[in-house]
């Protein structure tokens, strides 16, 4: 009799399953909607920026990753040598990879830069000129100063220099060239002195140079560095000229008033002790660092506050410029990364500011509320760094990033309530301006979206162009054209007209590396820096100004 149990046909035979080459069906599957989800991510702006996008993009990255390496390794029918050998290379790939290059930050697009080598050393301040109390003079005044963030009017416009339109024929020069502590603070230009802010090592230092030659005339430091692995190292607000004085914010919550002509404290304040926030709050509340740069309006200084929720907490403080005495509190809403604004509407003075969540006007003298308007954010997450701004008569634009997007104000004043604020037009889609700012020319507006350059009709809350791939930069209007700042340091000299999109004129390598920080321009003299460099370049001027 047969032994039925060694016949190759007897069902009693359990058949060898066969590896695959190929991941099974259910892991395809996974896979393939993992794809479909991705390209329809991209495609349908569902993020509303550019840089979360990419954020989501290299999560499911990783979620491919982490699915298909437990089949590939255990479960595939690769040899294996090669099911434990690749895995194997591509680990010590990674780890010589990053024992080679270093993490420089993100860029605005939130894609990682990296760099070959162990990161350098913050420079070292240079020695102050000894005489330095008598050479600066930040007490008289030019017609061509830019005494704080975005010029004189906090508007980020020049309209008294024009500029040659043909770089070829007189190119842009060089002036000087040099280190610079990291930072995102721009310079503020008094009497040919540019003041701004560092840091050297484990201090947030406030600089003065000569604009003329880049040598540094005088320094104050104080322990502090602020570090984010996102947003990077030093301070972010740009100090503010006034009278002789420098008002200067650090990351940190500290607020001096120094003397311009020696760099000497006059006054002195921690907006964290003030309003009794810890550094572990203080994180949670402004991730960032404090960005907001300070304001000038009469005999006050005006700057953004904070706080915490059930504690105490105000949107704007208001010190006496001279003695530092508080001379008024306003709002409850949590800081933003904007800086306040003086603008006169319906007829009444009265400073602008953009919250955390909302938009306010306060009255100059007394901080008292006008009027508030919802603008959602979430200072950790998706917060708001663009400044409001005016439209006169009556109307207030506003923009951010994140896809928050952008819209036109129209404020009606009441008697003694609080005004009424209408929407004119509001798009999610239009000058996702991040941390940028707009021009507004001709009843048309400019700014980088998503950093391209976008042109907007003012009144309709219509797109009419967007061109040019600037990344994350600055602009700066000046006579009636705009520079623009790219986030790889080059400048580019535009002609804003709705007739033709980014019709550039000409460019130039300004800095080197990443380039975030707002520019400044004295006369003919263009300011520009970033967390490496600082640089003066002299631009060629047309028939006058």
């Amino acid at each position: 009799m047969s032994d039925s149990r060694s016949h190759p046909n007897s069902p009693l035979v359990k058949k060898k399953k066969t590896r695959g080459f190929w991941p099974p069906i259910w892991l395809r599957i996974i896979l393939l909607a993992i794809l479909v989800f991705t390209l329809w991510m991209r495609i349908s702006d569902s993020s509303g920026d550019r840089g979360i996008a990419n954020v989501n993009t290299m999560m499911l990255g990783m979620l491919v990753i982490l699915l298909s390496t437990p089949w590939f390794v255990f479960f595939s029918g690769y040899s294996r040598k090669v099911r434990f050998g690749l895995p194997l290379l591509v680990i010590i790939g990674l780890v010589a990879f990053f024992n080679l290059f270093r993490y420089q930050g993100v860029s605005g697009n939130m894609i990682p830069g990296f760099a070959l080598g162990a990161a350098p050393a913050d420079p070292a301040l240079g020695k102050a000129r000894r005489d330095a109390g008598a050479a600066v003079d930040l007490r008289t005044t030019t017609p061509d100063d830019f005494p704080g963030f975005l010029g004189p009017r906090r508007d980020g416009m020049v309209p008294h220099i024009n500029l040659a339109r043909d770089w070829r024929a007189t190119p842009p020069m060089e002036v000087w060239r040099q280190a610079i502590g990291r930072g995102l603070s721009a310079f503020a230009v008094v009497n040919g002195i540019a003041v701004t802010m560092e840091q050297r090592g484990d201090q947030e230092a406030i600089t003065a140079y000569d604009v003329a030659t880049g040598e540094l005339l005088w320094a104050n430091s104080a322990p502090g560095r602020f570090s984010h692995l996102l947003g990077g190292v030093g301070p972010r607000s740009t100090p503010t000229i006034s009278e002789g004085r420098v008002y200067a914010l650090g990351a940190l919550g500290r607020f001096v008033c120094l003397d311009g002509a020696t760099g000497d404290v006059i006054w002195e304040k921690n907006l964290l002790e003030e309003y009794n926030v810890t550094p572990e709050q203080e994180s949670a509340n402004v991730m960032f660092g404090r960005a907001n740069s300070p304001l000038v309006v009469g005999d006050l200084v005006i700057i953004p506050a904070g706080g915490n929720k059930g504690g105490r907490i105000a949107s704007l403080v208001a010190y006496h410029k001279l003695t530092g005495d508080t001379v008024w509190e306003a709002g409850s809403r949590q800081i933003s990364f904007s800086s306040p604004r003086l603008a006169k509407l319906a007829g009444v003075d009265q400073i602008l500011i953009v919250n955390e969540d909302t938009l306010s006007g306060h009255h100059p003298g007394s901080g008292a509320g006008l009027w508030e308007y919802p603008w959602p954010g979430h200072t950790p997450r998706d917060g708001s760094s663009s400044q409001a701004v005016p439209v006169p008569p009556d109307r207030v634009f506003v923009s951010k990033g994140y896809g928050g997007g952008a819209a036109l104000l129209q404020l009606i004043p009441a008697e003694n309530d609080p005004w009424a604020v209408k929407e004119v037009w509001a798009s999610h889609r239009l000058l996702r301006t991040k941390f940028t700012q707009v021009i507004i020319k001709d009843g048309f507006i400019y700014g980088l979206s998503d950093g391209i350059l976008e042109c907007v009709d003012l009144e309709a809350g219509k797109r009419v162009w967007k061109a040019g791939r600037y990344q994350h930069g600055q602009i700066l209007g000046v006579g009636d054209l705009l520079l623009v700042l790219t986030e790889s340091g080059r400048v580019v000299l535009v002609e804003p007209t709705p007739e033709e999109a980014n019709k550039v004129l000409g460019e130039f390598q300004a800095v080197e590396g990443q380039t975030w920080n707002n520019m400044a321009l004295y006369g003919d003299l263009l300011l520009v820096r970033n967390s490496q460099e600082a640089a003066v370049w002299r631009l060629p001027l047309a028939g006058g100004r």
